[in-house]
């Protein structure tokens, strides 16, 4: 590589997560139980279960699974949430799908940073929550103030890491040697501090409020608390976390155990209690519980028909649940409606594929017939399309079960999309219209290919 050439935004955004998974696990070392956990796991079905390890033995999927990643940040204030966004385009990540977790009793919205095509997905699909505090679902008017006040104290970014998201802005990218310096410098912004900002007392009733509140606005940054690789068993993996002496929460968040695995599930340790140093006229030690791990295991995108009846079934379970059926019970019974074969989810219209033209077809000229009648007469393959993103209720369970706090059920006021991308600085993306993106993308290929393999024939 020449010394002024730029590196492409995956091959940062691949180092900077790398990074960060070793900085994670010099601060946790449970983190380095977990990865070691989860490649046992993985191992295992992909030699034991070949109906799910088929479609993975290619070199791309199974490079994409040892380094997939994500992690989660919470931010308290816009200004914060605007200059993230210039931090993580510099590794290829764009805001996509807006959450509100306030419907879960957890006063903050959120988008998820993450690469968007295909290609840059495959390289490295590093992807980031991450959660903007809402002061004004506190009740108190006077620690609001307190709290707000406190935030526009502190700056989570470091004045080179701002010089050289600005340079990366002005130039296109940056070149290795800035690559690196940019990684060492926005790992500060990411990094635990185990010295608070604030005195006890002030701490004890912002936790009061909501531990999460005190999590975002006690602290010199957004310490990252959690960073999660992906299983292809999440049953067994929790399982084994309690064979192995790991203390995991109770239940498994998302769908239900399927054959076809939909959108994402989700579990984890719980959070760490850990030593914190509190400012005063003498330094008094306590503690605090913020980081923990998790581990996902994730299914396929559905359509919005197939969310409108993913969100309507779940609604039914816990309906159920709050009725005394066991969780796992309700989940069971409601998503019988929900299909679990491929050519259903598919003819359907509830799930969204990508089509690989046949090798053996590629001889002949594609019939004009419809998607499924091509995918039926085994002129395209159909292989699930990932889900990338989040389940707000999902996060919010893992938020609460790892908070230590029974929080209400939810706050008054709802979701305000248009002031997080106010915060923001712009607009986030619609999931559905990059998968259906990715989708339509593929079967082009597959004409493309076609016409070619043709071409080259006559």
């Amino acid at each position: 590589m020449k010394p002024n050439q730029l590196l492409h935004p995956d091959e940062v955004r691949a180092l900077f997560s790398s990074a960060l998974s070793d900085m994670y696990k010099t601060e946790v070392s449970q983190y380095g139980a977990l990865l070691d956990l989860v490649s046992d796991i993985n191992a295992s079905v992909l030699s034991e279960d070949q109906a799910q390890a088929q479609p993975l033995r290619s070199a791309e999927h199974l490079k994409r699974l040892s380094v997939e990643r994500h992690g989660a940040i919470r931010l308290g204030s816009a200004q914060e949430l605007a200059t993230i966004r210039r931090l993580f385009a510099v590794m290829g990540m764009r805001p996509v799908s807006y959450y509100d977790l306030s419907i879960a009793g957890v006063p903050v919205h959120a988008t998820c940073f993450r690469p968007t095509d295909a290609a840059s997905l495959q390289r490295n699909p590093f992807r980031v929550f991450t959660s903007l505090l809402r002061l004004e679902l506190m009740g108190d008017t006077g620690l609001r103030e307190r709290a707000a006040k406190i935030l526009e104290t502190r700056d989570i970014f470091t004045e080179r890491c701002l010089e050289l998201i600005a340079r990366s802005e002005r130039q296109g990218g940056l070149t290795g040697s800035e690559a690196t310096a940019f990684i060492a410098e926005a790992l500060e912004t990411f990094r635990w501090h185990s010295e608070a900002t604030v005195g006890i007392e002030t701490y004890r009733q912002l936790r009061d409020a909501h531990p999460l509140i005190a999590d975002v606005v006690c602290f010199k940054g957004p310490h990252i608390n959690h960073l999660t690789p992906r299983v292809l068993d999440i049953d067994e993996a929790q399982a084994e976390m309690l064979r192995r002496g790991i203390q995991a929460k109770d239940a498994i968040e998302g769908p239900p155990p399927r054959r076809c695995q939909i959108l994402l599930r989700q579990t984890s340790f719980l959070a760490l209690e850990e030593p914190i140093a509190f400012i005063g006229e003498k330094t008094v030690a306590g503690t605090h519980t913020a980081r923990f791990g998790e581990i996902e295991q994730r299914g396929q995108a559905l359509t919005r028909k197939g969310r409108a009846l993913y969100d309507q079934l779940l609604a039914e379970a816990l309906e159920h649940e709050k009725n005394g059926m066991p969780r796992a019970t309700a989940l069971h019974e409601a998503f019988r409606r929900f299909p679990d074969k491929p050519e259903a989810l598919r003819k359907e219209g509830l799930a969204f594929f990508h089509f690989k033209v046949n090798p053996a077809k590629t001889g002949s000229a594609m019939p004009d017939a419809s998607v499924d009648g091509l995918v039926e007469s085994g002129w395209l393959v159909a292989e699930p399309l990932v889900y990338e993103d989040f389940l707000p209720v999902s996060a919010a369970g893992i938020f609460r079960s790892n908070l230590g706090h029974e929080a209400r059920d939810r706050y008054e006021l709802g979701a305000n999309k248009e002031a997080f991308e106010h915060a923001l600085g712009s607009a986030v993306e619609d999931e559905f219209a990059l998968y259906a993106a990715s989708e339509a993308a593929s079967l082009a290929d597959c004409r493309e290919q076609t016409r070619m393999a043709i071409e080259a024939q006559v």
